[in-house]
């Protein structure tokens, strides 16, 4: 049995607040148990002000994979495993990343693949998804945006994930808002798509989601757990908070397959 534990909370351009909030964050959710913890996208220096136009003075800061701060992170997380989003610099790039650590270093990292409207003139793509073996089992992490796309899961699943930790900056709707949250189109969008990439490959996965409000947009929260039957587990609805789940992956995923086993009996040659 493993507790899992998904995070929604605000996180902005102030780095050592953004840690210090890390901090409280693994505080809680060792004392709770969790042996893994997903922290949104862009936990360390906020995500962009702005989707139509990210001008170069409004970015979050460039962190290299052996800043301080991301060190700072791997050591806050000792035992546990923290997956956590940032901006990551690499040469003249900056990709939307993130990292999944425990206190003896990176055991994953994954740059955002799929990228809305905009996002492209403030980051470059990534160009994969790979699965990687941790204390708690095998995890594939999806930025935002990649997780509307089935075959972005389904290529982690593939590669032998059973935990999916899908790191969210996720707003409400920008082209068509709704007074209230629950009428949202994004808001629905976000929970469908957590349930379907859970059930269609029979695993467990971990949703996190920046809370609050950066420029023009609002971020929704909604910050879950779904086993491999698209099952919530546990929520935090719109407000922050930590969704806390215990579960025996392996003989979850292995119940959900028992019968109608969706990796198994894929036609790949059909697909075209």
């Amino acid at each position: 049995m493993v507790r899992i534990a998904a995070v929604a909370g605000a996180f902005g351009r102030d780095l050592d607040f953004d840690l210090q909030r890390v901090a409280t964050l693994i505080e809680h959710a060792r004392r709770d148990g969790a042996g893994i913890l997903v922290l949104p996208d862009a936990a360390l220096g906020g995500y962009l002000a702005d989707l139509r136009n990210p001008g170069p003075e409004s970015l979050p800061p460039a962190l290299a994979v052996d800043d301080a701060h991301v060190r700072k992170v791997v050591a806050l997380a000792a035992e546990m495993v923290v997956c956590f989003g940032f901006c990551e610099a690499d040469g003249d790039h900056r990709y939307n990343s993130a990292l999944c650590v425990t206190g003896d270093g990176v055991l994953g990292r994954h740059r955002k693949v799929h990228q809305p409207a905009g996002e492209s003139m403030a980051y470059a793509a990534g160009d994969g998804f790979a699965a990687f073996d941790t204390p708690v089992g095998r995890v594939g992490m999806l930025i935002d945006y990649d997780k509307t796309f089935p075959e972005a899961a389904r290529a982690l699943a593939v590669d032998g994930a059973e935990v999916i930790a899908a790191l969210s900056a996720w707003p409400t709707s920008i082209t068509n808002r709704a007074p209230r949250m629950a009428q949202d189109r994004q808001a629905r969008l976000f929970d469908l798509y957590d349930q379907a990439r859970a059930a269609e490959n029979q695993v467990v996965l971990a949703s996190s989601n920046l809370t609050g409000s950066l420029g023009g947009l609002r971020f929704l929260g909604q910050a879950k757990v779904v086993g491999p039957g698209g099952d919530i587990l546990a929520r935090t609805w719109s407000k922050a908070g930590i969704a806390i789940a215990e579960v025996d992956v392996a003989a979850e995923v292995a119940t959900a397959r028992r019968v109608l086993n969706h990796l198994a009996e894929r036609k790949p040659e059909a697909y075209g």
